[in-house]
């Protein structure tokens, strides 16, 4: 079962907002009953030429959060996921909602999948969706020295490449050192050899190669983490991923904060960023207090 099929068995509930229709997508349906009042939305930006180059912001609104520091406020820039086959930012208003309500600046990004594009393109997609937010967040009250990375499943993926393979945002003309942190929920980050059949194409299979694992680019160097995952994920395997890039950081002096939760799957650990499923788990509560508490690099 997809990704999004999982979540339509969590919030068919708020498919009724649809008037029932079919065609409305359970992603769909949960923007649909999230708050718009808590932020201001500038939509549609590119970071790039392709149509799929593009990215929101997310900005709290003063009446609803705390007076933002002089340099602005922390930044999250968020990946969805989707087996980098598909997936859409405007399906993720709930998150960007979810991390403005807290006080951040969220921009949730868009990048090429497959069969567009293949490793490693996406990466540098988001490598260059991080680099812009250091060059243009100020503009939308963000702190360009406070930006976190972050995603759920293949979008967490993209977020620990661009965190700990320094290639992509070099390349991209930033560096990674300019990352305060970033936050995995549900990531795979030690996959090899390729199980699933939607991502054996997406990584040359048979020959995918090694380096495309963030395993293999842990340091001492590497940026603190949030790895949240599932005790009930089927899709993921949260010891070998989840724990073993824990444990790695670990080895590296790396901070890094390791938490599993027993209420949520997979896919209804995004969902409970969202206002009606956060009694799922107090995720964002764990997602706000890193990016509050981890020092200045």
């Amino acid at each position: 079962m997809s990704l999004l099929g999982k979540i339509a068995i969590v919030v068919g509930l708020v498919v009724l907002v649809c008037g029932g229709l079919i065609a409305c997508s359970p992603l769909k349906a949960l923007n649909a009953v999230t708050t718009t009042s808590t932020y201001a939305k500038t939509g549609d930006l590119r970071y790039g030429d392709n149509p799929r180059q593009q990215l929101d912001v997310y900005a709290p609104l003063p009446s609803t959060t705390a007076v933002a520091p002089a340099a602005g406020r922390p930044v999250v820039v968020f990946f969805y996921g989707g087996s980098w086959n598909d997936g859409s930012r405007k399906d993720y208003a709930f998150v960007g909602e979810a991390l403005s309500s807290r006080g951040f600046v969220a921009v949730v990004a868009d990048y090429r999948v497959y069969p567009e594009v293949k490793y490693p393109e996406f990466l540098r997609d988001s490598a260059h969706a991080v680099a812009w937010t250091f060059q243009h967040i100020q503009e939308y009250g963000g702190d360009p020295k406070r930006v976190f990375v972050m995603g759920h499943s293949a979008g967490a993926y993209n977020a620990a490449m661009v965190a700990l393979d320094g290639r992509w945002l070099k390349e991209a003309g930033a560096a990674p050192q300019q990352l305060q942190g970033w936050i995995g929920l549900a990531g795979p980050y030690d996959f090899l050899p390729i199980e699933n059949a939607d991502v054996k194409p997406v990584f040359w299979f048979p020959d995918s190669p090694p380096d495309s694992q963030p395993v293999r680019h842990v340091g001492d160097a590497s940026p603190p983490a949030l790895l949240i995952a599932s005790h009930k994920d089927k899709i993921v395997n949260a010891v070998r991923n989840t724990g073993g890039m824990a444990q790695l950081l670990r080895d590296h002096h790396v901070p890094v904060e390791e938490i599993y939760f027993d209420n949520t799957t997979h896919a209804t650990l995004v969902v409970s960023l969202s206002r009606p499923f956060r009694t799922l788990a107090p995720t964002l509560d764990r997602v706000a207090g890193f990016i509050e508490n981890t020092p200045s690099r």
